[in-house]
């Protein structure tokens, strides 16, 4: 059973410049480190063209990558912990496949699949259900309330002495009650049932003062346990790297997987006094060089445990720039480079094309730029090719395995095409003939309207629509040749293009055959993904949820060094 794939996307894949190290064991099922930033444009890179923000990715010294949900609107993403929705457990993640193969698997950072199912506790979409062995990281997403927050450690401080307050009534309830039942003491029930109300209000009270999504969604765990309710972002990254380079240096001995998830460059861009101001790009261009620090920090760790030629790393995003992030006229998006679209389109190439930096010394040739379409849903059958193990026999698996293109056994990708959604609304196919014509088509079938009409965003509704009165049909497609016009700037017509009938015939028979592999499935992120109070997670007794582990955890260390 296969859901339809919410956006297919693109990579174009280039390698670590690298030397050579000692051999190691488990040469046969190699380490792999996955590494998704998040929101970051294809152009926001050095090594695709951009020499104005510092970054070190691609040097000498430097996942619909887990599976996809749908919706049968414009809501694409689990709106908030409270809902019900989440990954369903019958997908096969690639964590899944290589824990089968013996890897110690680990996710730290950004999860966004969903939590609960039926109670704030049950925890069925945690990541230790779809193969993770450690999870480290935010359950949610950034959102704007996430950063910056002035007051949390006011309101610490004020819902310890509040819930202090709390325990001693509930406390002298109880005893009050039995003393009354045993006999031994004569008090009013009156006095016990306005305690009781007291509690209650008391509860109803605070947990009705604090409404922002920063109190219930921007958290982070340590297994099944909330480490900090609500989180501080700026220092949620640091954090993050220290607990990726333990899981290293853990399971230095043994194969394993660790999926980095970046918050970074997700907005409202939190980043620490280090690297505010650093860069010319204001606040968005010193979260990526935050960023490209911590991911050197995780590189150079491989390197000192003596894991580089036996670790693949592969770098990417997990779409296009968020072109409509601002505040006032402050660009907090990425660059999408020549690329139209971006964040949430479907079709556009701004939206599909991302960075993708591959690192395998001795397995991976140095150097080497890939212009072949890549997809992220080919990590679960590269994956499955280097350790060993087997892919899904009862569903269509859409990706291919990169390594024939990598080691450069095969010129071309095994992608013939490439099936671009939003949501559950197809709004682009692309087609990579299997000749040396060198041609790339791509017809849209639907593309967003832009607001303004001339923006090349949705600066109104902040992202595009997938379908309705913001969006337009067309019919027949748009069609482009994305190797003489990468911009996707002027359609081409029977009169421009003796090929153009060819083409749209040829797309439209491959997207009929596609159409029918594909099996109805419940949108996770429709009726689901609505909030229930009972759902929110909660740090203690809800509704006095506030508290704060890792500075707990920092003060019980200190003078020690902390890990």
């Amino acid at each position: 059973q296969r859901p339809l794939s919410p956006l297919v996307f693109m990579s174009l894949v280039c390698t670590f410049l690298n030397t050579c190290q000692a051999h190691r064991v488990h040469d046969d099922k190699p380490n792999i480190v996955l590494i998704m930033v998040d929101d970051l444009g294809i152009g926001d890179l050095g090594c695709y063209g951009n020499d104005t923000i510092r970054d070190s990715l691609a040097s000498a010294s430097q996942v619909a990558g887990i599976t996809g949900m749908v919706s049968s609107g414009n809501r694409r993403v689990v709106h908030n912990l409270a809902v019900p929705a989440g990954l369903p457990l019958n997908e096969t993640t690639f964590a899944a496949l290589l824990k089968k193969q013996g890897y110690s698997t680990g996710l730290i950072g950004k999860w966004h699949q969903g939590l609960n199912c039926d109670s704030r506790s049950d925890h069925c979409h945690h990541p230790y259900n779809y193969g993770f062995d450690y999870y480290y990281g935010m359950p949610f997403t950034l959102v704007d309330s996430c950063w910056p927050d002035p007051s949390r450690n006011a309101e610490l401080t004020f819902e310890s002495q509040l819930w202090l307050c709390v325990q001693l009534v509930a406390i002298a309830v109880l005893t009050l009650t039995f003393g009354k039942l045993s006999g031994w003491v004569s008090v009013p029930l009156l006095l016990i049932f306005s305690m009781i109300l007291f509690i209650f209000l008391l509860g109803y009270a605070w947990f009705s003062s604090y409404t922002s999504p920063l109190y219930w969604d921007c958290l982070l765990m340590r297994g099944h346990e909330i480490t900090e309710q609500p989180m501080k972002a700026e220092r949620a990254g640091s954090i993050m790297v220290k607990e990726a380079i333990s899981f290293l240096e853990r399971h230095r001995k043994e194969p394993f997987l660790l999926f980095f998830s970046f918050l970074h460059v997700h907005i409202p861009l939190p980043t620490t006094d280090d690297f505010i101001g650093t860069s010319k790009h204001g606040l968005y261009g010193d979260n990526v060089e935050e960023m490209d620090s911590m991911m050197g920090k995780i590189l150079d760790a491989i390197d000192d445990f003596g894991l580089r030629n036996n670790t693949i790393v592969y770098f990417t995003s997990d779409h296009g720039g968020h072109l409509e992030a601002r505040r006032g006229h402050a660009q907090l998006g990425g660059w999408n480079g020549i690329y139209k679209g971006g964040k949430g389109m479907g079709g556009w190439e701004g939206g599909i094309r991302v960075p993708g930096i591959v690192r395998w010394p001795g397995k991976v040739p140095a150097g080497r730029l890939i212009k072949e379409p890549t997809s992220l849903m080919d990590i679960l059958p590269t994956v499955a090719s280097v350790s060993g193990g087997s892919l899904p026999q009862d569903r269509v698996i859409d990706g291919r395995d990169l390594m024939p293109l990598l080691q450069g056994n095969a010129r071309h990708s095994e992608h013939e095409f490439l099936f671009h959604y939003c949501g559950s609304q197809l709004h682009a196919v692309r087609w990579i003939p299997k000749d040396d014509s060198g041609a790339v088509w791509k017809a849209h079938y639907v593309t967003p309207v832009f607001q303004p009409p001339e923006a090349g965003g949705c600066y109104v509704t902040s992202l595009c629509r997938c379908f309705g009165e913001q969006v337009t049909y067309h019919n027949p497609p748009l069609l482009f040749d994305l190797s003489r016009d990468p911009s996707e700037s002027t359609p081409l017509t029977p009169a421009t293009e003796p090929l153009h009938d060819f083409v749209i015939k040829k797309v439209a028979d491959a997207l009929k055959e596609h159409r029918e592999t594909i099996m109805p499935v419940t949108y996770q992120l429709s009726e689901l993904n609505q909030g229930r109070m009972w759902l929110k997670p909660c740090c203690g007794v809800f509704p006095f949820c506030l508290c704060d582990k890792e500075e707990e955890l920092s003060q019980s260390q200190a003078p020690n060094e902390k890990r």
